[in-house]
């Protein structure tokens, strides 16, 4: 969920390389400079045979960055199936164009990297200009996670579900295993601070027009208090922090990972609590429980450093949740108010239902509760004050 390379608040992330191509067919650059820049990179990669009468549209992300496909010469049109190697039938390649200053494509280098030696399935950097913000990517394919995973919903497939998320945590485990954290940045007090207060300049403040009063504002600080040190308690992992159904892809090893550049050094329930309430799907609550004890098993027979008892462990998982959540409506209302994508704006309730929840659920969030009741406009029964 990025809004840009290393914000400090992610925001929702690119439809996957796999999705349909976006209207039209064309690709146009607002900058004409740009596309000539663009074009003389491009002009450069005859090793990698490419088509350029191919390339089209790819997918849309919520940042500047954009996603490009393009064939190999002498393969047609592709069909998505591609892997991304010269000389294989139908092969295709990804140009991501990030733009600077606005795009930073290095640290989505060495997070892939990073991925790479980890023997995790990411798209692999085959060339890269990282001063034009040009990079040409490995073709995971046509085969979004989200999309498999609602057709097999929409078709009561229970069982395709249960093997797309076990193969989902399983790499997550790996993930946290094997992808050195250490040279990624911190997920620290100041980052989760800024991401929470999101919530109040664009949720609250922009899209509802609330002014909170001063017991309020101590409520949300309180609140925000016990988020943060929760989170600044747990074992610290590297954190991907979009790790969702959006931003995974079936294929071979599965699952491929997706736009992982915002990836920090942090709680190790983050990348749980992501997959398990997603911006996009949502499950009922017995296949959480059942999903989180089945990664919790496996962590912890892997010698990752999950609390040993699973309900402290929930809790954890829980209130990680509940800050992202916050987090990502505030996201939501920036990307409509100040970027003009409103589109996003139509998953609020998802993400009010999913802090409610946590929210009324811990007798620590009460006031939280009654804060979400105001912003959402909920009139309860039993009156209260701050």
């Amino acid at each position: 969920m990025s809004t840009s390379s290393r914000s400090a608040d992610p925001g929702p992330g690119p439809v996957a390389h796999g999705d349909a191509p976006l209207a039209g067919t064309e690709v146009t650059w607002a900058d004409p400079a740009r596309g000539l820049a663009f074009e003389r990179w491009l002009a450069t990669l005859e090793a990698h045979r490419l088509d350029a009468a191919s390339l089209r549209p790819a997918s849309a992300d919520a940042s500047f960055r954009r996603y490009l496909r393009i064939d190999g010469r002498g393969d047609g049109r592709g069909d998505g199936r591609g892997d991304g190697r010269a000389g294989g039938p139908n092969h295709s390649f990804v140009v991501m164009d990030a733009p600077p200053p606005q795009e930073d494509v290095r640290p989505f280098v060495h997070v892939a990297g990073l991925i790479e030696r980890a023997g995790l399935h990411a798209p692999q950097v085959l060339a890269c200009d990282e001063a034009q913000g040009f990079l040409l990517l490995a073709d995971l394919g046509a085969r979004p996670y989200l999309a498999e995973l609602q057709a097999a919903v929409a078709g009561g497939d229970t069982r395709r579900v249960e093997a797309l998320m076990r193969d989902a945590f399983a790499a997550l485990v790996q993930w946290q295993l094997r992808v050195d954290a250490s040279t990624l940045p911190p997920y620290d007090d100041a980052l989760l601070r800024r991401e929470l207060a999101l919530f109040p300049e664009w949720c609250v403040g922009r899209e509802r027009g609330i002014a909170w009063t001063e017991s309020q504002r101590t409520a949300w600080q309180t609140s925000c208090d016990r988020l943060v040190a929760s989170a600044l308690a747990q074992p610290r992992v590297a954190v991907h922090r979009d790790y969702m159904p959006r931003n995974l892809m079936v294929c071979a090893p599965n699952p491929g990972i997706l736009d992982f550049q915002d990836a920090v050094c942090g709680p190790i329930s983050y990348d749980v609590a992501s997959m398990l309430r997603d911006a996009f799907i949502s499950w009922d609550e017995e296949r959480e429980l059942d999903w989180a004890v089945r990664y919790w098993q496996q962590a912890r027979a892997a010698g990752l450093p999950v609390d040993a008892d699973f309900g402290e462990f929930w809790r954890q998982l829980e209130w990680m949740g509940l800050q992202r959540h916050l987090k990502v409506l505030g996201i939501f209302c920036r990307l409509k108010h100040r970027d003009a994508k409103p589109a996003y704006s139509a998953d609020l309730p998802r993400f009010f239902a999913y802090a409610r929840r946590v929210a009324g659920r811990y007798r620590e969030f009460n006031a939280l509760l009654r804060l979400l009741d105001e912003v959402e406009g909920v009139q309860r029964e039993v009156g209260y004050t701050f």
